[in-house]
C-alpha cells in the first residue's frame, strides 16, 4: 500500500513546454496573485469606513503575507535534505519552519472565512458583504500564490 502512487504521472501538455522559463512563469503568476489579493483589500478598505470594515480584519492578510514569506524562504532541496545539513536543526528545522508557514496560511484562510460568514453574512447589521468577500479573496489569492511559487518552480536552476 505504501507505493501505490509511485508510478503515477500527471499528464503533460505537449503544446506548452516552459523548459528554462518555468521558474520565471511561476514567479510572475505568483506575484500577480499576491498583488491582486492586496489590490482587492486596499480597494475595499478605501471604499468602506471603519464601522463597515473594522481594522482588525486586516490581520488575516498580514498573517497570510508573513506565511507566504515563511514558506518560500525554505527551498525544496532543504526540505528533502539534498546537500543541506547546516543551519538551525538542519533538515528538521527547515521542515518545521515550512510546516509552521503552511499552518499560518491555513489559519489565515480559515480566519478570513470566519470574518466573511461570522461578521458579514450571518450578521444582518452590515448591509453589504463585499468587505468580507474582499478579506476572503485576499487570503485565498495569497494562499494560491504561496502554492504556485512553492510547487511551480524547479530547484535544478537554483542549485
Amino acid at each position: 500500500m505504501a507505493g501505490i502512487l509511485d508510478n503515477f504521472r500527471c499528464p503533460t501538455c505537449e503544446c506548452i513546454d516552459l523548459g528554462d522559463k518555468r521558474n520565471a512563469v511561476a514567479a510572475v503568476i505568483s506575484g500577480v496573485l499576491f498583488y491582486s489579493g492586496w489590490w482587492i483589500i486596499i480597494d475595499a478598505s478605501v471604499q468602506y469606513s471603519a464601522a463597515e470594515m473594522p481594522h482588525a480584519v486586516h490581520a488575516c492578510g498580514a498573517v497570510a503575507s508573513f506565511a507566504f514569506f515563511m514558506v518560500n524562504a525554505v527551498s525544496n532541496g532543504q526540505v528533502r535534505g539534498d546537500n543541506y545539513s547546516d543551519g538551525c536543526l538542519g533538515t528538521t528545522g527547515a521542515r518545521i519552519w515550512m510546516l509552521l508557514g503552511f499552518l499560518l496560511t491555513f489559519g489565515a484562510l480559515t480566519a478570513s472565512m470566519w470574518v466573511l460568514f461570522g461578521i458579514y453574512v450571518v450578521n444582518t447589521t452590515h448591509s453589504n458583504a463585499y468587505p468580507g468577500v474582499a478579506v476572503f479573496l485576499q487570503n485565498a489569492l495569497i494562499f494560491f500564490a504561496t502554492l504556485v511559487y512553492k510547487f511551480g518552480r524547479t530547484e535544478e536552476l537554483w542549485d
